[in-house]
């Protein structure tokens, strides 16, 4: 992080009341200003202490979640551009569940973006997706939020194995059955 960031954030400490609306401001700002989810969330904690925090970076990653899925449908080049990246990513044609799409926004270096066009694409409408936003967006905020501060004690290798146990996590609670179509088994000559 720059200096610059953290001149931002030590800014925000000092507008009082006016301190969470630009907190949350910032989470709508992060993916310009390049700031990981993980870092404004601990931010919040430090901040506003755990409850407050919990609450406003939800309230900020649910915004975002919410212009991202705006926004992608006015830039059709980045729609396909995380379309590509998902295909290259999930080989398999699987779906994840919001569940995993929870446990894997935990994992710091999974795209928070891509993530939320998973949600995309399991999701039926935008009330759908507004609903499995919140409910992926609650367990990195709560955890971020509240013990961000022993997470960021982590030594490389304790956030490795923190990771690899959340990814085999994710696989233990896929779905365990998928729908496959007449015509993708038996190849129908015309």
């Amino acid at each position: 992080m720059g200096e610059a960031s953290f001149a931002i954030l030590s800014w925000i400490e000092h507008q009082g009341i006016w301190a969470p609306l630009l907190f949350i401001a910032i989470h709508l700002l992060r993916p310009f200003l390049f700031l990981p989810v993980m870092f404004l969330c601990i931010t919040g904690g430090l901040l506003f202490g755990p409850i407050a925090g919990t609450a406003y970076s939800v309230i900020g990653t649910l915004l975002s979640s919410i212009l991202f899925y705006r926004m992608i449908r006015m830039v059709p080049s980045v729609f396909k551009k995380l379309q590509r990246m998902y295909d290259r990513w999930n080989k398999n044609r699987s779906k994840l569940t919001v569940k995993q799409v929870a446990i894997l926004r935990l994992i710091p270096f999974i795209h928070f973006h891509l993530l939320s066009y998973c949600l995309i694409q399991i999701s039926s409408d935008f009330k759908d997706y507004a609903k499995s936003s919140f409910l992926a967006n609650l367990p990195v905020a709560f955890v971020y939020t509240s013990v961000g501060q022993w997470i960021t004690l982590f030594s490389l290798p304790m956030v490795i194995v923190a990771s690899s146990a959340l990814i085999i996590l994710c696989f233990m609670i896929r779905k365990k059955s998928e729908v496959f179509l007449w015509n993708d088994f038996f190849q129908t000559t015309n």
